[in-house]
């Protein structure tokens, strides 16, 4: 396998600059953080541009890479910003970007063609094909999804262009990677922009169905370095420095033995922080009510009772050699991990009094301040004229200087290999017409079967698995959000059956579906889970091949406005959250799958929907609907628009398309409008 016979790269949580030293102290290979922008934890202390500086500073001295996240969906008006703060970053020396928008990605490459870019998991990459495909936009490594098991894992490494990192221990979210609307959509705080209000953690029917415990793969260490991955990542910028010390400790000592965790290692990182336990489901492929956990008072207890502790900065020794002359300018060489450097002063003058003593230069070269090193007397080696002087201020300089010349040399860029990137060029008009143009899921074919007739829509998808040999086709398939490389030959064939029946379309909802339709014979067309939020996503799916777009539904009407074109979701019950365990089999039972919701604290009710392979859907309790604001969305250049089919009846479907068509209000209690 590729990189076997290579430890992977520990890589390690820092959202304060403490946090960096912690993770550094304990043995990371590298850390990730972020800035005061672009980042998925907004809420953590993150790094203003001068201790970002310092902190790219002092971990390359340690010999530590640092990557930085800019992870965010953005919208057009940040791009600008977007790219201004990515050349700091760059130029401040950072070995990495980790990024989830698409748009981003190939505004970076094309701007920053040097910068390393790393896939961020909110990317939803669980193939090859996916990994590949970002590959070939200049993406180096990507961040797998966190659900894949260890067979997928191993699959995608072996196979993929790109490198590959998986998370090694913490927090996991019950949604899959990058496909979470639960709280932009009901609380307006985006967990795909670093907003996230967490609503898995809170009850529903009464329990805690959604909040799982934290990932560990302690158990699993031999099976992580024969697997190829380049990198294991602990999650945990929002924790503490102690946090980030021991668990990096921990994981330190079982990559460097190559072994697994004994007891009182897997019970010392439970002290550390623990929700009931941990899991590794995903990885073993046991994704059941075993997964579930939350936070008791014993593990908050256990935690409370661990030391505090202060991380500082470790200072390097370096040796110097000062050259203080009368007939040449005054040098001073330092020396650090065989490296040397030498600078050039001010010519030192005779003395007319007090001339300088060997105790005097010795003390002022030593002062080293708010630097990284350190420099004790004994290894000044000193050449001094007689009877010379030098101001302070010049002696001050020429320390200085040195100084900064050393750090310089010491922590001077590698250059990176990054793969080969041409954008392709997209003409960027607004190519919304005055023609209404509509279309709609259905995630039924009964449903399907009560809207054709209708004449209302352009384009109807129905999932593959609800296709049927011999009935009428619809325009297009709705591809599964999730296809494993496992599970790619049989999705293949499905599509290519629908081919050859009459489907024309493929509503892709990944990166890796864009290879799978054209292999089909099919079009893609994008769906709103390739999470579309600007111009320059929506160009870069338009130049793999997509030929009409649904667009985020995180977008504002203004936002919608600004991107130009593609549909909005104007009826449904959007699907907030894809998950991998089949929360209908394990909760309700499976003559339930069709009357299944999760009820939270207020009585609002999320139903549960099947998705392929026994993955779930959760849908919002709120029905989106703007049949009776078209005004509104004609005001916003908004025309036409798409429909999700989800729990209706065909009677209901059929009554929703003639109340949108006639602009009638509906008589649903709940109704999300797309904001202003």
């Amino acid at each position: 396998m590729r990189r076997s016979a290579i430890l992977p790269e520990l890589l390690s949580p820092a959202g304060s600059y403490e946090a960096l030293l912690a993770a550094i102290d304990a043995g990371a290979d590298a850390v990730y953080l972020g800035g005061k922008g672009f980042n998925a934890r907004a809420y953590a202390a993150n790094f203003d541009e001068e201790t970002l500086s310092r902190a790219i500073k002092y971990a390359h001295l340690n010999g530590v890479k640092v990557y930085v996240t800019l992870n965010t969906l953005l919208f057009d008006r940040e791009l600008s910003a977007f790219l201004e703060y990515a050349r700091t970053v760059y130029r401040l020396g950072a070995d990495a970007v980790i990024v989830a928008d698409l748009g981003a990605i190939s505004l970076l490459r094309e701007e920053l063609p040097e910068l390393e870019i790393h896939a961020s998991t909110q990317a939803s990459v669980h193939s090859t094909r996916g990994a590949d495909e970002l590959y070939r936009m200049g993406v180096c490594r990507t961040v797998l999804a966190r659900e894949l098991s260890y067979e997928s894992i191993c699959a995608v490494t072996e196979s993929s262009l790109a490198e590959t990192e998986i998370f090694l221990h913490g927090a996991l979210c019950v949604c899959h990677s990058g496909q979470c609307l639960f709280s932009s959509l009901v609380g307006e705080r985006s967990g795909n922009r670093g907003e996230c209000a967490q609503p898995c953690r809170l009850p529903y029917n009464n329990s805690y169905p959604l909040s799982l415990r934290d990932l560990s793969l302690c158990n699993h260490i031999p099976e992580l370095i024969s697997s190829g991955v380049a990198s294991l990542k602990i999650e945990g910028r929002m924790k503490s420095p102690e946090y980030v010390y021991n668990v990096t400790k921990i994981y330190r000592r079982l990559l460097d033995e190559k072994r697994n965790a004994t007891k009182a290692e897997r019970e010392a990182l439970a002290a550390v922080f623990s929700r009931g336990g941990f899991t590794d489901g995903y990885f073993t492929g046991r994704t059941d009510s075993a997964m579930k956990g939350v936070r008791s008072e014993s593990d908050k207890e256990k935690t409370r009772l661990l030391d505090e502790m202060t991380f500082k900065e470790r200072k390097l020794s370096i040796k110097a050699i000062c050259k203080l002359k009368a007939t040449i300018p005054a040098e001073l060489t330092l020396i650090c991990k065989g490296v040397e450097v030498t600078v050039s002063g001010a010519l030192p003058q005779e003395a007319i009094s007090s001339p300088l003593s060997e105790d005097s230069v010795k003390a002022n070269i030593c002062k080293m301040g708010n630097t990284f090193f350190c420099l004790d007397r004994e290894d000044v080696e000193l050449e001094l004229d007689d009877g010379l002087n030098m101001p302070l201020s010049a002696l001050n300089a020429l320390r200085r200087s040195a100084c900064d010349a050393l750090l310089l040399k010491l922590t001077e860029r590698k250059e990176a290999s990054v793969p080969h990137y041409e954008r392709e060029s997209i003409k960027a008009e607004n190519s919304r017409t005055s023609n209404n143009t509509y279309s709609a899921l259905c995630f039924y074919r009964y449903q399907f079967e009560a809207i054709r007739d209708t004449g209302f829509f352009d384009t109807v998808y129905l999932p593959l698995t609800e296709l049927e040999t011999g009935e009428a086709a619809p325009d297009g398939v709705y591809l599964p959000p999730v296809i494993t490389d496992e599970e790619t030959d049989e999705v293949l064939l499905m599509m290519k059956k629908a081919k050859k029946v009459g489907v024309k379309y493929a509503l892709v909802g990944n990166i890796s579906h864009f290879s799978l339709a054209k292999e089909a014979g099919l079009i893609p067309r994008g769906d709103f889970r390739l999470n579309i939020t600007n111009r320059e996503s929506l160009n870069a799916y338009k130049a793999l091949g997509a030929e009409s777009f649904i667009l985020s539904p995180e977008l504002s009407l203004p936002k919608i406005r600004d991107i130009g074109e593609g549909e909005a979701i104007v009826y449904g019950r959007i699907p907030l959250m894809l998950l991998e365990r089949c929360y209908i089999k394990e909760s309700f039972g499976c003559d339930k799958c069709e009357k299944c919701a999760l009820t939270d604290r207020k009585g609002f009710k999320f139903p549960l929907i099947r998705e392929y392979k026994h993955r779930n859907l959760l849908l919002n309790s709120a029905l989106t609907y703007m049949g009776d604001k078209k005004g509104l969305l004609t005001q916003y250049n908004i025309r036409g628009g798409h429909f999700i089919f989800t729990k209706e009846s065909g009677e209901e479907c059929r009554r929703a398309i003639f109340a949108y068509k006639n602009g009638e209000a509906l008589t649903e209690k709940s109704i999300r409008r797309i904001p202003k």
